[in-house]
């Protein structure tokens, strides 16, 4: 019989030493990428989920090194002061290494990241907290998954559900209905987890993945350029 997982210890000092060693690692990485390429910009992500960032690595992957760790352990990396940083000018690009951000390692040139990452848009839903971007009403009838295709009442085994979440839904015909029109969100307005969920049951996304560049480093002159032209995050 093999032994329960509930009964083994995990050392401390093992985890620590993982943990060393990812650091480590991630360190040696971005080092020996600011020697490989030419150009290092820092990016703000906003509305972040993982699955968008893998997209934007696979969009990017041979054409381009991307990083998103640590903010702290990344900018150890390029060096804090003028005697710490690991090529000219890298301690200036890690005074924007703060907060959600990474780093993109590429040759391409500037102007066709800038209007890449521009054009670089994917709707999701919301989560508890975000500010609604619109009020949403759901009108009296069959509570709807409105972005299904084609759009379906939800099944009657939802109804608790959809009560739950704050709905005042009745039966008709085996079927949620909603008998005069309700309002889930207020524009402006932070989102409940509740109405989060909501949202995402009948398929309203509210925020927009995007990516934010705020400044790159050329290594041939050691130069940092802020971007003034900010993609917008929702």
């Amino acid at each position: 019989m093999p032994k329960s997982k509930r009964s083994q210890v995990v050392s401390l000092t093992k985890v620590a030493k993982k943990t060393r060693e990812h650091k480590t690692a991630l360190l040696t990485e971005i080092q020996e990428n600011s020697e490989k390429w030419k150009f290092c910009w820092v990016f703000e992500v906003g509305a972040m989920r993982n699955t968008h960032l893998k997209a934007v690595r696979s969009l990017w992957r041979g054409s381009a090194r991307i990083f998103f760790g640590r903010a702290a352990v990344m900018a150890k990396a390029l060096g804090t002061t003028p005697e710490e940083e690991h090529r000219l000018g890298l301690h200036k690009l890690s005074q924007h290494v703060k907060g959600q951000v990474g780093l993109l390692f590429t040759d391409s040139e500037p102007q066709e990241v800038i209007e890449w990452f521009d054009d670089f848009r994917k709707p999701d839903f919301a989560r508890a907290g975000n500010i609604a971007s619109r009020t949403v009403v759901l009108p009296a009838g069959p509570v709807m998954r409105v972005h299904s295709e084609p759009p379906e009442p939800f099944p009657h085994n939802e109804d608790p559900q959809l009560r739950k979440l704050g709905l005042t839904t009745v039966m008709n015909r085996g079927v949620p209905t909603l008998e005069t029109p309700q309002q889930i969100c207020e524009q402006g307005k932070a989102l409940t987890s509740e109405q989060a969920q909501l949202l995402k049951l009948i398929g309203e996304k509210m925020v927009v993945f995007r990516v934010a560049l705020r400044a790159r480093w050329d290594s041939e002159t050691g130069m940092i350029t802020e971007v003034a032209r900010w993609t917008t995050c929702s």
